[in-house]
């Protein structure tokens, strides 16, 4: 017996009950005690060799999904070179391998540009596959020609009408009009804007809020007006900024990321966002970071109609 797990130990052969070693005593039953150990380390090893390949094989589609999920989202900058009136630059780090976070920027027409900044409830593979509907729906009402409160409307009519996981999305929306720097914006449950005018420092504008999309039917989305000029900056972003927490518990909050805006206010977009994400990183040191940081600065520089 010994000679044989001597010889396990070396080749992994398992050891094996043998007629020998039925005694009926002692021995017999140390021999047993060895045999259903062995059968119980090599089907161990069978169910760690499948789960190991399945984790692989969920990585590598986590991977995937990942990758599809960051080309649905504007990632060339800048996104409209030609175009003077404004810079725009956006990001999204997921916690995860993928987010239930989602920013997006579009031409409606030549003079209308649409914002999106929003935050689907829940995490992992259920919220990035509703951020998905939500993008898409969110943009083709967009496309339609309507108003922001409209286009919050009507997507949750189309989210509430067919969502038996009861998931639902915060949203800010906003559509500027280029030409005159008035922007039109609604606010479904989503964190505050913050605004900075030319020769001011980032501020939170404290808009009227409405409950998220896709939470709750027959509601009807408010919208209001900002006039913005050459020299004027938005910034908007998801509560994974504010929340970040360091291993303290102890969050970066909203006064910290007003800090790091203003520590370059007059930076370019780009910028500002590095700042931001420089100051959660410094903050939350080797925490686990557990919400995705989402972030979306405008710059607008005015039109010749503006300046004049």
């Amino acid at each position: 017996m010994t000679e044989d797990i001597a010889i396990g130990a070396k080749t992994g052969k398992l050891f094996e009950m043998k007629d020998i070693y039925c005694t009926k005593d002692e021995i017999e039953v140390l021999a047993e005690s060895f045999d259903d150990l062995s059968k119980k380390t090599k089907k161990y090893i069978e169910d760690i060799t499948a789960i190991t390949a399945e984790k692989e094989r969920i990585g590598t589609e986590l991977s995937i999904a990942m990758q599809i999920q960051a080309s649905l989202l504007p990632h060339t900058f800048p996104p409209y070179p030609e175009r003077r009136e404004f810079d725009i630059y956006a990001e999204m780090r997921p916690a995860k391998e993928v987010s239930g976070d989602f920013y997006d920027f579009f031409l409606i027409d030549s003079d209308h540009l649409c914002l999106v900044m929003a935050d689907v409830s829940g995490k992992g593979i259920p919220a990035a596959l509703f951020m998905m509907i939500s993008k898409t729906l969110l943009k083709s009402n967009a496309s339609l020609g309507q108003s922001p409160a409209e286009i919050l409307t009507k997507t949750n009519e189309s989210l509430c009408a067919d969502n038996p996981v009861e998931m639902f999305v915060t949203v800010w929306l906003g559509i500027l009009e280029i030409s005159t720097g008035k922007l039109t914006a609604a606010n479904a449950g989503h964190e505050y804007p913050v605004l900075k005018r030319k020769n001011g420092s980032f501020e939170l504008f404290k808009d009227k809020h409405s409950f998220g999309i896709g939470g709750m039917d027959s509601i009807r989305y408010k919208e209001y007006e900002l006039q913005l000029y050459a020299g004027d900056k938005l910034f908007l972003y998801t509560d994974g900024i504010p929340e970040a927490s360091n291993a303290d518990d102890k969050m970066f909050g909203l006064e910290q990321m007003l800090a790091a805006l203003n520590l370059e206010s007059d930076a370019a977009p780009k910028t500002l966002l590095a700042n931001v994400h420089g100051a959660v990183s410094e903050f939350v040191g080797d925490a686990e970071q557990f919400d995705d940081l989402t972030m979306l600065c405008m710059e607008y520089n005015g039109s010749e109609e503006t300046e004049e």
